[in-house]
């Protein structure tokens, strides 16, 4: 197994500005956002004034929280961000409907789909707002995206439409994850990558209860039965779950013998913040090709 950082570096319509003090001041398109990090934890190099000149800022509340926008701030609006274009909105629950650092992710797929001489079908399990499955589906693999919020799958739609992959071969499924999983089981369904980002809790639409130290290793049993005899890759994304990238990259190493490359990849998630040289932890994967 090897350990790395995979890192996410400013572009045209995304930037970290700043961090510290528990919260990141970032850019999407023209428009400056702050908000809760706890990861942040460390001295800010900016100004109050440049924190405090934000468009957006979210505040904390005792149930969830709210964002404070200037009254020009748009309630939504798009960036072109890795070579595919997002609707940004925040929500109450303080995202924006964009996992930047994931970029490095999409595009180690993209590459692997490209070269693969073949048909490609991929599996994208919580897959929210679609980022990586737009980014296979424009390399030309045929996708299932599954999530089960509708919220979040109708977003996912918008972003395909808004990056010209509305044509492309992408199942928009709303369901549990794991039910759907048995389900495509039952059916004899396989899948030549998979990607998944469980979180440390939720609900499915038929308030399905997920927990990750209940049914993670549950999920990865099942995914072991839905790839094909060649599978090209498998990823595992973390986010507040407490647990190391260890702990991902071992379940991957009970599989890497049936991929090419066999050597288990993990580590962190970063961001470059501008002006400083400092990574901001954003996140854990582990993943095989």
């Amino acid at each position: 197994m090897r350990h790395i950082i995979l890192t996410t570096h400013a572009s045209t319509e995304y930037e970290l500005l700043d961090s510290g003090g528990e919260e990141k001041l970032e850019r999407y398109g023209s428009v400056v956002l702050a908000r809760p990090d706890p990861s942040a934890l460390w001295e800010k190099h900016l100004s109050d004034t440049v924190w405090k000149a934000a468009d957006a800022w979210y505040e904390r509340k005792t149930k969830g929280g709210e964002w404070h926008t200037k009254s020009t701030l748009p309630k939504e609006w798009a960036i072109d961000f890795g070579g595919l274009h997002f609707i940004i909105k925040p929500t109450s629950f303080k995202h924006t409907g964009l996992f930047p650092e994931q970029l490095s992710n999409w595009e180690w797929t993209a590459q692997l789909i490209q070269n693969a001489g073949r048909p490609v079908s991929v599996l994208n399990l919580f897959a929210y707002t679609g980022g990586a499955s737009l980014a296979a589906a424009q390399a030309g693999a045929s996708v299932t995206h599954v999530d089960a919020s509708k919220t979040a799958v109708a977003w996912a739609r918008e972003n395909a439409k808004l990056s010209g992959l509305a044509e492309k071969p992408i199942r928009w499924i709303t369901d549990d994850v794991l039910v759907y999983i048995e389900r495509e089981m039952k059916r004899g369904v396989h899948y030549d990558g998979i990607i998944m980002d469980p979180p440390a809790f939720g609900h499915g639409p038929k308030d399905e209860l997920w927990k990750i130290e209940e049914d993670f290793l549950t999920l990865m049993k099942l995914c072991r039965e839905l790839l094909t005899e060649k599978p090209l890759f498998f990823i595992v994304n973390g986010y507040a779950s407490g647990y190391s990238s260890l702990a991902f990259a071992h379940n991957l190493a009970t599989l890497a013998e049936r991929f090419t490359g066999r050597e288990v990849e993990h580590g962190e998630l970063t961001i470059a913040e501008s002006g400083s040289g400092r990574l901001l932890p954003c996140g854990i994967f582990a993943r095989v090709q």
